[in-house]
This record gives structure tokens, sequence and C-alpha cells, in this order.
């Protein structure tokens, strides 16, 4: 086997031991808690998190009944928000154009959480501050130290760092791991998928 690989899957299962499965059982409380004051979730990424946000939106609908939408689902709003006012602001807006409110809950899928200083997902940062002040709860899956979703969130999991050089991987990866066990968690699974109820 390929020495990369090898390292790859030895690092995955390190990253499974560690995960915190406390932090995971709240996000699961909080989006019940959301669900049952028929709160939306809206979720966010940017590049392959984007992709998650997608896949994850499908699912919190499909198997758990929970009104859910992410930004980059829309291209004709999200580019004209773009085009329009920018891509910092692009986020934030769609939050404020979607009234985001107190009993909605936002998700959070990004590499490094977001960060001014950087100047790395600032879209991300500016969105929370819109959540925070409409009251809205924070969630996230993020790596390295977790950058501004893990300052500001209220419930985050931050996928632990073996190896600098596969940190995108492994968060990205261990995003779609976490939301899958949420989602199949039993105080949140309504609905039956497929090939497990055929």
């Amino acid at each position: 086997m390929d020495v990369l690989l090898s390292r790859y899957f030895s690092e995955s299962i390190q990253i499974l031991q560690r995960l915190d499965q406390g932090k995971i059982e709240l996000m699961v409380e909080l989006l019940r808690t959301s669900r049952d004051r028929s709160g939306r979730l809206f979720i966010l990424g940017v590049g392959g998190s984007a992709a998650n946000a997608s896949h994850a939106v499908n699912d919190f609908r499909k198997i758990c009944g929970i009104e859910a939408y992410a930004p980059t689902d829309n291209v004709a709003e999200l580019t004209a928000r773009i085009n329009d006012e920018g891509w910092e602001s692009s986020y934030a807006e769609w939050l404020r154009g979607s009234h985001i409110r107190e009993n909605d809950l936002v998700l959070v899928f990004s590499v490094g959480g977001g960060s001014l200083d950087k100047t790395i997902s600032a879209n991300i940062v500016h969105a929370l501050d819109v959540a925070k002040s409409a009251g809205a709860k924070i969630i996230g899956i993020v790596g390295r130290d977790g950058g501004y979703t893990a300052a500001v969130g209220d419930v985050v999991v931050v996928v632990p760092t073996i190896s600098p050089d596969l940190v995108t991987p492994h968060a990205e990866a261990f995003q779609a791991v976490i939301w899958h066990g949420i989602v199949s968690h039993p105080l949140l699974k309504m609905n039956n998928t497929k090939w497990e109820s055929s």
C-alpha cells in the first residue's frame, strides 16, 4: 500500500478515536430543540464544504424532517449577491434575506472556521455575526483550531489534527462522517433510508 494512503487511513482511525462524542450529542440536542420549535437549519460551507452542505441539506430534510437550506444551492441568488454586494457579505445578506430568527440554527462546515485576520472564509465570519445578532444558535464541524466558528459557536466539533499536511482532506471527510451520525441518531431520525428499509 502507498505510504501516504496508509498514513491517511491510520490517521482517520486516530481521529475517530479522538472525536468529542459529547459535543456531537449536544449538537443533536440543539437540532432537536430547533426542529421542535419550527426552526430552520442553514448550512454554510465553502469549496468542498459547500458540496458537503448541499448533501447535508438533503439528509436533514429527508431523514430528520428539518427544514434546511444552503446558500450555495441557489447559484442565481448567490452569484447575484456576490456581483452586487461582494463575496464577503454574500452569506450574511443571504441569511438576512432568509429572515433568520431565534429558533433557527446555523451549521458551519469549514476547514479553518473563518478568519478576518487571515482573510479566509470572511463570508462565514460575517454570516455568523448576523446569526448571533438574530439570536440563532451556531454549531459547526471544523478543522485546525476552528477559527471564528469555534470562537463564537454554541457547540463546535473540531476535527483533531494529526498531520498538518492532511488537515483539509480529514476535516472535509469527517464533516460527512459526523453529520451522517447525527442524522442517524434516534432523537432526530424520522424516516428510514431506502437501503435500510428494503
